[in-house]
């Protein structure tokens, strides 16, 4: 099952300030413009895994993410 879909407004949450990412894309607000599918989920046992998020933040750089680091956008 996904969480998200393509067209989707997201924000990306790493609150992990290890992560080398952090910095560069915490809080940042895109949409969902690709969705991938791979086997990660037959790895973590997660199913939700299997799918890579492509999201373009505006910035110019499409980012491919997890469903862990999204997070739903209210309307504004």
């Amino acid at each position: 099952m996904r969480r998200f879909e393509v067209g989707d407004r997201v924000r990306i949450d790493i609150p992990n300030k290890e992560d080398p990412d952090h910095s560069r894309l915490h809080r940042e607000i895109g949409r969902i413009v690709e969705v991938f599918e791979d086997d990660a989920g037959s790895e973590t046992g997660d199913p939700r895994d299997s799918y890579l998020f492509r999201v373009d933040t505006g910035s110019g750089n499409a980012e491919n993410l997890r469903w862990r680091d999204l997070r739903p956008v209210e309307n504004e």
